[in-house]
């Protein structure tokens, strides 16, 4: 299939991550380019969990986790208990990619998160989070070199966080300015009709210092603004090379999760220890280190929010389906009276058929717990208390991310923004 330049239908896609829309309608005073898109902006919701690889999934394959298949950042061994990190092989459906792909058109895609490893594809794609081999995260491969002569760096060093704001205040621009050569590189012949590309340098400091971003009186206000204006530069190239394209177009703009700041940490699996349903065989070497769940353990928990009964769907799992039934219930009904500081922590805690219903894909979790605005929860196995300050200052939220349609069309969660592109090129979503 050949298209002219003028004859090409093109669909633009610029994600902005962790961006929540009360707060880019507040920068949009200062940044100019931010304002051409934040003016006419609606929030919509993540899909649940409220995490980057889940969300940024929902929108490449136009489908809720229960259809792809992605539930968190991990997945653990059922034998052995190991835990691993889930990337594009842990995807079990097609995405938006295969199917342009199929009917002869081309999408070229810049730092997609969990894209990682790279899958060929009828276009161009640099893989982001968690991408951290270049030659595993570009097809096709000779993009490698040019990216590598540009600088082009896969993801920030977060690594030293908190402790060194100029360090990463320095990572974030030096990622940026690789997202936009990669920019110019694919995108002027404008030989695509899908073009995505992810800013994801304001979810990496807003994790850190989200504060910084809504109080002008912070010590860290002048460098928040230095980079917001690079960073509104950045979204100012896109857009006009959008508004430059000749024929039929559209863009959007989105989040894939909006952002607040840091009430505390919560961690689930200090909570269920604490209520009698999580034993350990001895201390754990690490946070990640989900060997030491005993057999006597009726339930553990995996980040953010997602618990598991101990069934003998695991290797040492004792539970069987009738007290599953019970211990799910009883650890539902204790998070919600869960309270920090006379706070409620959770928002809602939903059983698997509640949150994805009856038949989803992969190894969905018995529970999900989303938390009030400010809670973080976490799921570590080393830690001695349920509540705690570990070296963040903002937190995901499931509400209020930020969307944006040139044509004025509204959404209402994620995993719609890949069947607007879908619609926008006619090409139905395949069972």
């Amino acid at each position: 299939m050949f298209f002219t330049q003028t004859e090409r239908k093109r669909f633009v896609v610029l994600g902005l991550d962790g961006l929540p829309a009360p707060l880019a309608l507040k920068w949009a005073k200062k940044l100019p380019n931010l304002s051409r898109i934040a003016e006419k902006c609606g929030p919509i919701n993540a899909e649940l969990p409220e995490l980057s690889p889940v969300n940024w999934t929902s929108f490449f394959t136009a489908r809720k986790p229960e259809k792809h298949g992605l539930y968190g950042f991990t997945s653990i061994d059922p034998q052995d208990y190991t835990l691993s990190i889930n990337n594009f092989e842990q995807v079990l459906c097609p995405t938006v990619f295969d199917a342009l792909g199929e009917q002869g058109l081309v999408s070229k895609v810049i730092n997609l998160p969990n894209t990682y490893p790279a899958k060929p594809l009828r276009g161009m794609l640099i893989s982001g989070f968690v991408a951290d081999s270049i030659e595993k995260a570009v097809q096709p491969p000779f993009l490698i070199g040019p990216l590598r002569d540009s600088g082009y760096q896969l993801e920030a060093d977060t690594s030293r966080g908190i402790m060194a704001p100029d360090y990463l205040f320095e990572q974030v621009a030096h990622t940026l300015k690789g997202r936009l050569n990669a920019l110019e590189m694919l995108w002027n012949d404008l030989a695509w009709d899908l073009f995505t590309i992810v800013l994801t340098e304001t979810d990496r400091l807003f994790h850190f210092f989200y504060p910084a971003f809504e109080d002008e009186n912070h010590p860290l206000y002048p460098k928040a603004l230095d980079f917001m204006c690079q960073w509104d530069q950045a979204i100012g190239l896109v857009l006009d090379k959008f508004e430059a394209l000749p024929g039929e177009k559209k863009l959007i703009s989105f989040a894939d999760h909006g952002f607040a700041a840091l009430e505390t940490e919560v961690d689930l699996n200090t909570f269920l220890v604490q209520h009698g349903y999580l034993e350990y065989t001895c201390p754990a070497k690490s946070q990640w280190d989900s060997t030491v769940i005993s057999a006597n353990s009726k339930a553990f928990a995996l980040d953010p929010g997602r618990i598991y009964i101990h069934t003998s769907e695991f290797a040492r799992g004792q539970v069987d389906t009738e007290q599953a039934e019970i211990i799910t219930a009883e650890i539902a009904e204790k998070l919600m009276k869960l309270k920090f500081n006379g706070q409620q922590v959770m928002a809602q805690v939903l059983t698997k058929e509640e949150a994805y219903g009856e038949n989803p894909i992969g190894n969905p979790p018995d529970l999900i717990c989303t938390a009030r605005p400010g809670f973080d929860l976490k799921a570590k196995f080393d830690r001695m208390e349920i509540f705690g300050f570990h070296g963040r200052t903002g937190t995901h939220t499931v509400n209020d991310a930020f969307f944006y349609s040139s044509d004025g069309q509204q959404i209402r969660s994620m995993h719609q923004t890949g069947k607007i592109i879908l619609d926008w090129f006619n090409i139905c979503l395949p069972d």
